[in-house]
């Protein structure tokens, strides 16, 4: 089989899946990873035929793809911020809103003298990994209820020349944080339960519920929690967070109810309200 034979093939086989470009997209990363070639050379060389074994291994990618298994699950990585981390089921596959979150707080931060900063329910550790290694004059540490997420998390911080402080503990669980947290970060789980039928199949199936999921009656519990936390150590700290583009309302009502006076919202790149900054006891 060539390289345009297997490309139509991905087409034909996604196409009731996935956005023409989206499969493109799914082609090449898997042929780059399996041949070891780069996007240039399948291109200019479409007729070229694929060695036996190495298409029975993209034959066995293509058929997860049609199960709808996310391609970073079948590779077992990708990137994030510039820097690759593996990923697998125990963790949620970094999201490039996620990205966005972290530059926010590079530029905040990456000219200040030292700080402490803490990432609260870490996962793959792609935010904790990716500050540090852009802003190495602060301490950073991540915190993560699950075993399995901090193995992985650790990992990453490994093969990215990082070092990061793990903490295996449950933020619910916790009756106060470190003194000398200066700047907390999270992306906490805020969908609710009942939006679980609008959550496709790639998402329900393959990442931990764990990471997303919150009850109906109260989206908020880990936003409130990791603020009072931080007002009860009773020193000014920054805290951002990453939020549903669906609950500003909701969210600027709860700050009011905690009487959080300073707080900016930002866009993503999709122009959805999906980040906030806020300050805690501020001096």
């Amino acid at each position: 089989m060539t390289f345009t034979e297997l490309k139509h093939s991905f087409q034909r086989r996604l196409s009731d899946l996935y956005p023409l470009e989206e499969i493109n997209t799914f082609y090449y990363w898997i042929l780059e990873d399996v041949l070891e070639l780069k996007r240039i050379d399948i291109k200019i060389n479409p007729d070229q035929q694929i060695d036996e074994m190495k298409l029975e291994t993209i034959q066995s990618c293509l058929n997860r793809l049609e199960q709808e298994e996310p391609i970073q699950h079948i590779l077992g990585y990708t990137e994030f911020h510039g820097l690759k981390f593996s990923v697998n089921k125990n963790v949620l596959i970094p999201r490039p809103e996620t990205e966005e979150l972290v530059e926010w707080i590079i530029s905040d931060l990456k000219e200040e003298s030292p700080k402490h900063i803490l990432d609260i329910g870490t996962g793959s550790g792609c935010i904790p990994v990716a500050l540090k290694k852009h802003m190495d004059q602060h301490r950073v540490s991540a915190l993560e209820v699950s075993k399995k997420a901090l193995d992985l998390a650790r990992h990453n911080a490994k093969t990215n020349n990082t070092n990061v402080r793990y903490i295996e503990q449950n933020i619910l669980e916790t009756d106060e944080l470190p003194q000398d947290i200066d700047v907390i970060v999270s992306n906490p789980p805020y969908v609710k339960l009942a939006e679980k039928e609008q959550i496709h199949k790639n998402v329900l199936d393959y990442e931990p519920h764990l990471a997303l999921f919150v009850d109906d009656d109260n989206p908020f519990l880990f936003y409130q929690k990791i603020i009072e936390l931080a007002k009860k150590r009773g020193r000014s700290t920054t805290i951002y967070f990453e939020i549903s583009q669906y609950l500003r309302e909701d969210f600027e009502n709860l700050m009011q109810y905690l009487d959080i006076k300073s707080v900016e919202i930002r866009k993503d790149f999709k122009g959805n309200d999906r980040m906030a900054k806020l300050l805690v006891n501020p001096d």
